[in-house]
């Protein structure tokens, strides 16, 4: 990877791997871009994020070709609860955005990655230790488009050469970027409702188990993926890796661990729970582990510990009150 471009940089993976890339490969060789403005300060340090569609072929085309990019990190999507609600505009942005992402490699022959998720499997495929390949049925919209990208990026690399590559993420739990509209968001909006008012309304039962991954190994798992070997690379693309399993209920209690005053209840919201309960409890992510060397670092306790530690700093840096608590 020589010069990167980024789309969908601003939201939930791109904040965090911007800032990633950036100090691996040297600010001047990643080029971040985003349809809506970046809201993260550090985010923004380098440089201005650029403005992009990924839906406008053309304007993309020339930002490719003017900065010479050999690899693309596509980013940009609508998460699942807000694909539900947009359905058509997920499709348009989910699906015809990615082939014009491919259409551009294929034309300028850069990399590609490309995050599919757990949403991509459905009630057919087994729930525990879900196989790397396994029968696909999704019933949401947002996991409809991510298995046909899977299948757009195995297209182009069987019948153009594209390396497309790409990884199944579980949910994930970051500590910069706010919630984007996911089912598993409860898991981020739990630390900050903890740390402000030791309470939190959870929007799933309290014994949905999901797989979760912490950001950092999200970001690292990317990184990894792309700079491997093309040939030790059986699958490519959609990857399963996996980090951790729990359910709100498991995840309170770690909370309470450090905040013992902290309480839950669950209000439910019937959209979001019916697409958990289609999703797989935990991935068999042996593939990975036995083709480029996958390994999660952060289990829920290590995960829960630094995610407080980071949101009570940040709420202290803008004026809110927090009494300062023993995150060992």
């Amino acid at each position: 990877m020589n010069k990167i471009l980024i789309t969908g940089a601003a939201g939930q993976i791109g904040v965090e791997l911007t800032q990633v890339l950036r100090d691996k490969y040297g600010a001047k060789n990643v080029v971040p871009t985003s349809y809506n403005k970046p809201a993260y300060g550090k985010f923004i340090q380098h440089e201005t994020c650029l403005s992009l569609d990924v839906r406008d072929a053309s304007a993309l085309a020339q930002l490719v070709a003017d900065a010479q990019c050999d690899t693309i990190f596509h980013l940009a999507s609508l998460l699942s609860a807000v694909a539900e609600a947009k359905p058509l505009e997920a499709w348009d942005i989910n699906v015809n955005g990615l082939l014009n992402i491919l259409e551009v490699a294929r034309t300028y022959h850069c990399a590609v990655f490309f995050p599919s998720s757990i949403g991509a499997f459905g009630p057919e495929t087994p729930y525990f230790n879900t196989p790397q390949d396994a029968i696909q049925r999704p019933k949401s919209m947002y996991g409809i488009t991510k298995v046909s990208g899977e299948l757009l990026c195995d297209y182009y690399y069987h019948h153009y050469g594209v390396d497309t590559r790409g990884l199944r993420y579980p949910g994930l739990i970051s500590s910069t970027a706010l919630p984007g509209g996911g089912t598993t968001d409860y898991a981020v909006d739990i630390f900050y409702a903890a740390v402000k008012n030791r309470h939190y309304d959870c929007f799933l039962r309290a014994d949905t188990q999901l797989d979760m991954m912490y950001m950092p190994d999200a970001i690292a798992a990317a990184i990894q993926l792309m700079e491997t070997k093309a040939a030790t690379l059986k699958h490519r693309n959609a990857f399963n890796v996996a980090a951790m399993s729990f359910t709100p209920a498991q995840l309170a209690a770690e909370i309470q661990r450090h905040l013992p005053d902290f309480t839950i209840s669950y209000q439910i919201d019937p959209i979001r729970q019916a697409i958990a309960d289609s999703w797989p409890r935990h991935l068999d992510d042996g593939a990975a582990r036995a083709e480029w060397g996958w390994q999660a670092h952060y289990d829920l306790a290590a995960t829960v510990a630094d995610m407080l530690k980071h949101i009570t700093l940040n709420e202290q840096k803008i004026n809110v009150k927090v009494p300062i608590k023993s995150f060992s």
